[in-house]
């Protein structure tokens, strides 16, 4: 063997190099050929380091750790074996890899007692406090301490001891201590200032700032966490300072802050990855999954909630993937799963039992309840809320005792004992008091307004719902991404029901009727009037700003395109269909919607400018004046089982109670029956021709009754814009039927998503000049598309026609801009499992909702001629999700859509005279005599009546 002539490389040097290495393989290797870093000297040198750089690197410091554990090992000496075994059980400690950091860590004990190294058998116990903590071995955890406490005394280490306390705090907190916790953190915080322990300090202000959180300290708390991160930043202590963000977005969230909260998890989440802290990065998961749950995002809470689940099991984390698991349970019984939720309720509650956890089997007990009340089953749900609070009182945990009371006084409101109601309400309120938790207060108010209606004191509840609406619109007003509030608002609009039924109780007082139109407009499609009005910023692909996702969002695009034209190539194939080739092919699809989804939310792409937020509501005043002399703005609203309509007119404003919204349900479910009928038997439909017509006019007459004869003989002047809610945004109201004539004979129609929809396209500027764009996309299910863009580019002044291959999302992009009427004819498809993804065929690709976000298409018109493209699924707050929604996003004025599938040969003529007659008559009037005449040659409905015109009907 040669000598080796090589000097001892400096530490710096040494570090680098063996930090550097691969594998254990190549650091062995590199050991054998520099037998001069063999020495105990070198081991301890690298053990410290890997102390310091474990809360800094912990990749590095994973590196180290295994080449101390290959020099110790060349040295066969156990004191410096055990120096190596120690400083990787804390790196596998800090990776979460518990079991294995255990195991390291007590035969290291092991060897410091075998050399007599006392010190040294007291700090390995010390470090095994955690892990055994994490895995729930709680007596061994305590033990552990015991003898590392006696071992300090014994040599006199003041600062081991400072930081055992806060190893012995953290069992405690995690057995549901907060206040004894707290009490060993500060001690230790106040026992290590005078040592300047950094790592010690950083560690004792976070886990202090963790107890306040869970004893309803927010401000504190915050003070605390923001100490401990500017500490750690300045004494270079990035994964503390991660930690300290982590509980900090945890803080966002009960403040209500969901999107800071959310914003903050996010990048903590991403260090963690990257650093394969899969520990960390779990709580991540869990903590989103919570955020997501309120947010009413319930199959993504869910989703995370279970990953949650998975990681801790991996880990053998017991308390962990118990909290994972009661989120699971939550988003079952939120999908109104009620029996699987309280199967998994149970299933965390022995978990928590078998943790010894105090806290934790109340709260489940008080989740069970809120699943129990659902059910109906009074007895049970108040006495299980009656434990818990009477533990919640005593503990005390202010916020879980009023989730108590406020449960009960729900229990009390359906039971008809209002006085217990409203004492459980009050106390509810009085624990609310000096906690900040917006979302129990409007939680709180909503149902003390309830109690109060009910006992008859209309004004309090008035006031009480007010409450509850303000504190609802703070929470609303902090969220970004429109996704995120729309979801928001689910099974939340009960506040606006609740405050015009109280409306409809003053009337006759002339200002009942202007305030319940105000809260039917403020509950009604506020995210899709924020985006008009604010003109939201939506992250493109080619935005300077999205670098990182905008490429993933451009393959993700790409690959949707061609599983988008496999299914249809598959569906249309003349060979046999193959349904399982199908659904392999819709399940991949649905795979990348979800991560595109995801991505747009994640990485919050979304910015609206806060300061236009407060004027996206319009008054009464700016929508009067959008309104035209002899035009009537008729808008619905859906109260709890009823309608209720107005009718808006330049000359004042009404209020009219209507029927059970399950009878225009019932009625409007059998007309779509019928328009199906007439689609399946388009052939032979002649030979059915006046039983088909007579049907369905006996549903559209039933349909008028309910919901336009009421109000009929407030119906002025000679335009109407209707303003649908819920279900009827389904309804052809054009084609309603008075039993001798339709709507339509007496009035040019309109619609619109809400008044302030209206209002804000009236006032938008268009393009006065230019071509108009016609686009369309023939094939051999639909021949009579091109004879249809031929004929609408003849009856146009200036056109700019694309037909086939040649139509695109570049050609709308670059000729777009510059039209002045956007008209494109093809397949439309709705996609009632996801909306968002429903969209048009194009040339070359498929045109989505997402896609319109990113165009620019300040035009006077765009009609989509094809099938069902008005069709919007109807989300909380009344919001529309649909190729309507991206269509007005981008810009346009007004736009025709369908709202069932059309007949491509009558289509053709039908678009052919409008757009003849539109150059006279205006939009509303060329659509109303382009549908008469049509009528005429095909008297069905189905024919001539599935076209809306939506937005702004008369020019300025």
């Amino acid at each position: 063997m040669k000598k080796d002539k090589s000097t001892t490389p400096t530490l710096g040097k040494l570090l680098t190099t063996l930090s550097g290495l691969p594998d254990q393989a190549s650091r062995r290797n590199y050991v054998d050929c520099h037998p001069r870093v063999v020495c105990p000297a070198i081991v301890k040198q690298i053990a410290d380091t890997v102390r310091e750089d474990v809360r800094v690197d912990v990749t590095r410091a994973m590196a180290l750790s295994e080449a101390a554990v290959a020099i110790a090992e060349e040295l066969h000496d156990a004191e410096s074996v055990a120096r190596a075994l120690r400083a990787k059980g804390n790196v596998l400690w800090v990776k979460g890899q518990y079991k294995r950091s255990v195991r390291l860590l007590e035969r290291a004990v092991e060897l410091f007692q075998k050399t007599g190294s006392l010190s040294e058998v007291g700090r390995t116990l010390s470090t095994s406090i955690q892990p055994l903590a994490l895995l729930g071995e709680y007596e061994r955890a305590l033990s552990a301490a015991d003898r590392a406490r006696e071992i300090f005394k014994q040599t006199g280490e003041d600062l081991r001891l400072a930081r055992l306390e806060i190893n012995i705090a953290n069992v405690l907190h995690r057995r549901g201590h907060p206040t004894d916790a707290l009490t060993r953190y500060e001690r230790a915080y106040k026992q290590l200032l005078p040592y300047k322990d950094t790592e010690g300090i950083g560690v004792a202000l976070h886990n202090m700032a963790v107890c306040l959180i869970s004893l309803n300290d927010f401000h504190r708390a915050l003070h605390t966490y923001e100490t401990a991160q500017k500490f750690c930043q300045q004494h270079g202590m990035p994964l503390l300072v991660d930690q300290a963000n982590y509980n900090i977005a945890h803080l966002h969230y009960l403040r209500g802050d969901y999107d800071r909260a959310l914003e903050m998890l996010r990048r903590t989440r991403k260090t963690w990855r990257e650093n394969s802290d899969t520990y960390h990065w779990a709580l991540c998961n869990l903590d989103e999954s919570e955020i997501y749950l309120e947010l009413n995002l319930i199959k993504e809470g869910e989703e995370l909630a279970r990953q949650a689940a998975r990681q801790f099991e991996q880990q053998s984390l017991s308390y962990e993937s118990m909290k994972a698991l009661t989120n699971v349970a939550i988003a079952i019984s939120r999908n109104g799963d009620a029996s699987g939720a309280l199967k998994c309720f149970a299933q965390a509650r022995r978990k928590a039992i078998a943790e010894k956890n105090p806290v934790w089997p109340r709260l489940i007990d008080l989740y069970r309840a809120l699943v129990l009340l659902d059910q109906g089953q009074l007895s049970k749900t108040q006495r299980l809320a009656t434990t818990a609070l009477n533990f919640f009182s005593s503990y005390p945990l202010p916020r879980k005792a009023a989730i108590c009371h406020l449960l009960l006084a729900r229990v009390g409101l359906q039971a008809g004992d209002l006085k217990d109601a409203h004492h459980n309400c009050s106390m509810a309120l009085e624990q609310l008091r000096n906690l900040d938790a917006p979302m129990m207060v409007y939680q709180a108010r909503l149902v003390m307004g309830q109690v109060q209606e009910a006992e008859g004191n209309l004004e309090a509840a008035h006031n009480s719902y007010q409450a509850a609406r303000l504190a609802l619109e703070r929470l609303r007003s902090s969220l970004r991404g429109e996704e995120i509030k729309i979801a928001f608002m689910k099974d939340r609009q009960e506040v606006y029901e609740r405050l015009i039924q109280l409306c409809l109780r003053r009337l006759p007082d002339p200002t009942a009727a202007e305030e319940a139109f105000l809260y039917m407009e403020e509950a009604k499609s506020r995210s899709l009037r924020e985006l008009l009005f604010s003109r939201l910023h939506v992250c493109s692909s080619s935005d300077s700003g999205s670098e990182e996702f905008g490429p993933r969002l451009r393959d993700l695009r790409q690959e949707l395109n061609w599983y988008y034209g496999r299914i249809e190539a598959e569906q249309l194939s003349r060979e046999a269909i193959r349904p399982e080739e199908i659904q392999r092919l819709q399940a991949e699809a649905r795979i990348r919607e979800n991560e595109f989804q995801h991505v747009l939310r994640e990485h919050s792409l979304n910015v609206v400018d806060r300061r236009l937020e407060i004027s996206a509501t319009l008054t009464i005043e700016k929508i009067r004046d959008a309104l035209q002399e002899e035009t009537t703005l008729v808008e619905y609203f859906r109260v709890r089982d009823r309608l209720v309509a107005t009718a808006f007119t330049r000359g004042g404003l009404q209020i009219f109670p209507l029927g059970l919204l399950s009878r225009v349900t019932h009625s409007l479910r059998s007309l779509r029956f019928q328009l199906s009928k007439v689609r399946l038997h388009l052939k032979t439909a002649v030979h059915f021709e006046r039983s088909f017509l007579e049907a369905t006019q006996a549903y559209l007459k039933d349909l008028y009754e309910e919901v336009v004869a009421p109000l009929r003989q407030s119906l002025q002047g000679c335009h109407l814009i209707f303003v649908p809610h819920d279900i009827l945004h389904g309804l052809p109201f054009h084609a309603l039927y008075d039993g001798t004539h339709y709507l339509v004979d007496s009035f040019t129609i309109s619609y619109a998503p809400s008044a302030s929809i209206y209002a804000l396209c009236h006032a938008r500027h268009a393009n006065n000049s230019g071509p108009s764009l016609i686009l369309g996309v023939p094939d051999a299910r639909t021949p009579h598309i091109l004879r249809e863009v031929q004929s609408v580019a003849a009856a146009v002044p200036w056109h700019e026609l694309f037909v086939g291959s040649e139509v695109s999302l570049d050609v709308l992009k670059k000729k777009g801009p510059e039209s002045r009427v956007v008209h494109i004819a093809t397949h439309g498809y709705f996609r009632q499992d996801n909306p968002l993804f429903s969209g048009i065929r194009l040339g070359d690709s498929y045109l989505n909702l997402y896609d319109l976000y990113q165009l620019h298409l300040p035009v006077q018109l765009v009609t989509l001629s094809g099938c069902s493209t008005g069709l919007n699924a109807v989300a909380a707050g009344d919001e529309l999700l649909g190729l309507i929604r991206g269509l007005l996003y981008a810009g346009a004025q007004s736009v025709i859509l369908t709202l069932w599938d059309v007949a491509d040969s009558s289509t053709a003529k039908l678009m052919e005279r409008f757009y003849r007659l539109m150059q006279q008559h205006g939009k509303a009037r060329a659509l109303q005599t382009a549908m008469l005449e049509i009528r005429e040659e095909y008297p069905h409905p189905y024919y001539w009546a599935p076209f809306v015109l939506i937005g702004k009907v008369f020019s300025q």
